[in-house]
């Protein structure tokens, strides 16, 4: 884990550049994704909407505001000197985050990436390697070697699984209350292997949910052993130096 100074500093620069490239990106995919809806006169409301539905845009709007918020407090507040280890509204939202975005990058890589998009929905291609790569690569190695972070109690994973649990809720209620767009068709989800319409049905989908379940409780559990074994316990915090009395 980083903790000297000049680590600290760079890391911190580097949170915060990413959280702008990743906030670059998200808004780059809705211009394109609105831009086309316009052109090709789709229902703007509604490609906005399916917009924020995507779990992957849900978790890197996530990872860009708190990487912004951990850069910010490592900056101004959590400087080697006199350091304090992360407050725990902070840890716990960078688990959550890292853990999203790590799932998003396996899930995306290991099942969508080869799927063929309906015309005029493929994605800004540097966006979309952002979203997908490079922003859940860097959310891995913050939780590696990210600096003065705070070990979290177990019971944090069910605020980490607590979120997801909520998407699938609203994806499966939503998606079939919703036109899609771009088809015509009476329904829309986000992924195909969550829409039951398609071959396999609920069978498959409950399939899916259930192994992304698993997946999401591992890499959350894995966050949390991670930080508990290598991060600082709030007795632990490094003593604030005193500050000097002027000489009278």
């Amino acid at each position: 884990m980083i903790r000297s100074h000049t680590a600290v500093l760079a890391w911190s620069v580097a949170r915060a550049v990413m959280a702008l490239v990743i906030l670059a990106a998200i808004i780059a995919q809705l211009a394109k994704s609105v831009g086309t809806a316009i052109e090709l006169e789709r229902d703007v409301a509604t490609t906005i909407a399916n917009f924020f539905s995507f779990f992957t845009i849900l978790s890197n709007t996530l990872a860009g505001i708190v990487l912004l918020w951990a850069a910010l407090w490592h900056l101004t507040r959590g400087r080697p000197r006199g350091a304090r280890i992360e407050p725990p509204g902070l840890a716990l939202a960078l688990a959550c985050a890292s853990t999203y975005m790590i799932v998003t990058g396996v899930v995306y890589n290991v099942l969508l990436r080869n799927i063929v998009l309906p015309q005029g929905s493929e994605p800004v291609w540097w966006s979309n390697e952002v979203l997908h790569l490079v922003g859940p690569l860097f959310l891995l190695a913050d939780v590696l070697v990210g600096p003065l972070r705070r070990a979290l109690p177990w019971r944090t994973l069910w605020a980490v699984v607590a979120f997801p649990i909520v998407w699938v809720v609203y994806t499966m209620v939503r998606g079939p209350l919703t036109t899609n767009p771009v088809s015509g068709d009476l329904f829309w989800y986000p992924y195909p292997f969550l829409n039951p319409n398609n071959d396999g049905g609920w069978p498959s989908v409950i399939a899916y949910v259930v192994g992304i379940a698993v997946a999401i409780l591992a890499v959350a559990a894995f966050v949390v052993w991670w930080g508990r074994r290598r991060g600082l316990v709030p007795d632990a915090e490094p003593p604030r130096e005193a500050v000097a009395e002027p000489a009278a």
